[in-house]
């Protein structure tokens, strides 16, 4: 189904997600304002939200099944497959925060209406970066997102850690704003142009891929997204910003904050710099390397559950990276599919840790888990699969992720790369299995250890469907697999001028 972009008609149907969703969120707004005084409205507000969210998924779904396209290059939102595709885990990130939050919200007292609909004004803003054709799009979606989740890091006003996190993020967040839009204007100063589809077009047939005002622009355009990715050594907020935030943010951060822009990344690449592949793949190998390497070394360190996570997410920017250095469609499908199942078991890691701690969750050790199997066997259960699956464990969703990024990087020549990433893998193992053998061979601190643990029954029930994800499809990945090369297919044309770089040789 072709969509003419320069029409009213076609625009609005190519941004249909997001303007219901944005509808939906000022619709809520004007709910919280009326409503907030009266009992349970923060909860009602958190079901609507979901019910905003499942709706727009339903449109997204809609739009990928019509096979919705747009006509010509000069458009500034993509309307192809993998825009479908990160905007559903975006989406579900999104829903899954916000089952986590209505109880939490609750115990932790913190009485903020307008919560739910920061959540979903993120998730607008998510959903233009991850489908922007444009750079200045690409910009508008970060900079939505981005107000949105730092006033959510510090939403917990009683909290002085909380109010340190959302500071910390400001401030480093606009440096990265900043290296972002100077990038943009660098890069239109080499080729006129802000349209990712006619900058690849141009930068490949007028010779200008070695421009130096070209590349210092992609090198700050790198800089601004390697921010918001956590990428060694742009990542040294996220330790701080993570611990100190709710955990339901901390759990949103990770995982749909990082798809999106994760998202971008790749639109970014692919569509408007992949002639430039032999430039910028050596800035994206060592990116890889180094950020796997030092995500799961500091992450061995950690004793608090919080940090070990907040690790956790900077070493799996790594592994997602290193899908990316190729250039590839390959690269591109297990780039998709690890990202839907780093959300699933990254989210399930954060509900587990939500169950046991209180007050931000930031004095929960390794060692406060001794003993949940036997007082709760299913958190443990659950706690112990999302750990093997973030380890890479066969039998997991988290493995078959691993293998096709391994695939996908020695396919292209990349083996060093791919040892790496098996290297630091292996590593992993030192902070991930301590998880579960306290859980399962350490005895309770004290009887009264995890009296406390309660998990509300729709917490209990998202985790339920988390763990049986990842065991089915780390068992039957087959059509999640197809429909992550059904969403890289929107490169085709592009990945087609990729050639061999001096790297892939190493």
């Amino acid at each position: 189904m072709p969509l003419d972009l320069d029409t009213g008609r076609g625009l609005a149907v190519g941004l249909l997600p997001e303007i219901v969703l944005s509808a939906w969120a000022m619709l809520l707004l004007l709910v919280a304002a009326w409503r907030h005084r009266e009992p349970g409205a923060q909860r009602r507000l958190g079901w609507l939200s979901v019910a905003g969210l499942t709706l727009t998924s339903v449109v997204v779904a809609w739009l990928w099944a019509k096979g919705v396209y747009a006509e010509g290059l000069a458009t500034s939102m993509a309307v192809d497959p993998f825009r479908w595709a990160v905007d559903l885990i975006v989406l579900l990130g999104a829903a899954l925060t916000i089952l986590l939050s209505i109880g939490y919200l609750d115990r932790e007292g913190i009485q903020v209406p307008e919560y739910h609909v920061l959540v979903l004004f993120a998730t607008v803003g998510m959903m233009l970066l991850a489908g922007g054709a444009d750079l200045f799009v690409i910009f508008l979606g970060l900079e939505l997102m981005s107000v949105s989740v730092y006033v959510l890091a510090g939403i917990n006003r009683r909290s002085a850690v909380g109010a340190e996190a959302a500071l910390k993020y400001f401030l480093l967040g606009a440096f990265a704003s900043a290296f972002f839009l100077y990038g943009i204007a660098l890069v239109y100063g080499a080729t006129g142009t802000t349209k990712l589809a006619v900058m690849g077009l141009q930068v490949s047939s007028l010779g200008i891929a070695k421009h130096p005002m070209l590349v210092a622009g992609l090198g700050l355009l790198f800089i601004g997204l390697a921010f918001k990715v956590a990428a060694v050594p742009f990542h040294m907020w996220a330790p701080d910003v993570y611990d100190g935030a709710p955990s339901p943010v901390t759990a949103f951060m990770a995982a749909a904050v990082k798809a999106a822009a994760f998202g971008a990344f790749v639109r970014l690449l692919l569509m408007g710099f992949s002639s430039m592949h032999p430039s910028w793949d050596l800035v994206i190998w060592w990116l890889a390397a180094v950020t796997m390497a030092v995500g799961n070394l500091v992450a061995l360190a950690q004793r608090n559950l919080k940090r070990m996570l907040a690790y956790s997410s900077v070493a799996h920017a790594g592994y997602l990276l290193t899908a990316l250095v190729s250039g590839s469609l390959a690269g591109a499908a297990a780039f998709l599919f690890y990202l839907l199942f780093y959300t699933l078991m990254t989210v399930g890691a954060f509900a587990v840790l939500i169950a046991k701690g209180r007050g931000g969750e930031r004095d929960v050790t390794t060692d406060d888990l001794a003993g949940l199997a036997e007082s709760d066997p299913f958190l443990a259960f659950a706690m112990a699969v999302c750990m093997l699956s973030l380890l890479g464990f066969p039998g997991t969703a988290g493995f078959i992720g691993k293998w096709y990024i391994l695939t996908s990087a020695t396919g292209s020549g990349y083996a060093v790369l791919a040892a790496v990433l098996v290297l630091t893998s292996v590593v992993s193992a030192g902070y991930y299995l301590p998880v579960i053998m306290a859980m399962y061979m350490k005895p309770r601190l004290h009887e009264q250890a995890h009296a406390e643990v309660k998990l509300p029954g729709l917490v209990r029930g998202m985790l339920v469907a988390v763990v049986a994800a990842l065991l089915l499809f780390g068992m039957w990945p087959n059509e999640v697999l197809k429909a992550a090369r059904d969403g890289s297919h929107a490169f085709l044309p592009a990945s087609a001028a990729v050639v061999a770089s001096p790297m892939a040789t190493h």
